[in-house]
């Protein structure tokens, strides 16, 4: 979880509460500032308190027409629009991206694949945000985890090597600052180190992090789990 002004701002525009809280919660995992609205003043309010770098623009708000609005907002902003709908026809596809949006994403979401195509947007329209958001150093329990230099250092200044997929797992549960974080996030996380990463990939890397992480630690375990759920860092962050 990033808690800096320098990480990207998403504002999530959905009226359904559930679908926005899930939306929500998994970017803010993945360590962007993260604004919601549900309809269209609130964005509208949103966007003037404090202007985005990214919205999540649902089209079926209760107040206002969402391809309208995508076209009120790019009249005034540069902002990277990601259109998410039910709306699945090639018509209203066409119809969002000449409104103002920059991509069009049909629901029910993928959460794993709006977090890639967001970065994607990002990384054209605010490439040093999106690199502080996901590169800065965090402390945990004497723990240093440099996300940048990919660096892992522990409380007695030595440096702890890890594979990729270990360094991947437990920066995003770093991240997450204490919340849960689900099997298939993890699977996501390390999705660029493993060529078919699966729940069997998760727990080895879980169980090789505790062994590596037990001795300095002085039998703290950096990694809790949360049965039926996922894991979460087991110390608090600094």
């Amino acid at each position: 979880m990033a808690e800096t002004s320098d990480a990207p701002l998403v504002l999530v525009v959905e009226d359904e509460p559930a679908t926005r809280a899930l939306i929500a919660g998994y970017f803010h995992q993945a360590g962007f500032l993260v604004a919601e609205a549900e309809n269209g003043r609130e964005t509208r309010e949103a966007m003037l308190r404090q202007p985005p770098d990214l919205v999540l623009l649902d089209i079926e708000l209760p107040d206002e027409d969402g391809f309208s609005l995508a076209k009120s907002i790019r009249e005034i902003s540069n902002v990277g629009i990601i259109i998410v709908t039910q709306r699945a026809n090639e018509d209203d596809r066409v119809f969002g991206l000449e409104t103002g949006g920059d991509d069009y994403v049909t629901k029910p979401p993928n959460p794993r694949e709006l977090l890639a195509r967001a970065r994607n947007l990002l990384r054209r329209t605010h490439p040093s945000k999106l690199h502080r958001a996901e590169g800065t150093v965090r402390r945990f329990g004497g723990w240093t985890m440099d996300l940048a230099r990919r660096r892992l250092i522990d409380p007695r200044g030595q440096e702890v090597r890890v594979t990729r997929g270990e360094f991947e797992l437990l920066a995003l549960l770093v991240r997450s600052g204490g919340r849960v974080v689900t099997r298939d996030q993890l699977i996501d996380a390390v999705s660029g180190t493993d060529s078919n990463p699966s729940d069997r990939t998760i727990d080895v890397l879980v169980s090789r992090l505790r062994k590596k992480t037990m001795d300095a630690d002085a039998g703290v375990s950096l990694i809790l789990t949360e049965k039926g759920l996922g894991y979460r860092l087991g110390v608090e962050l600094d």
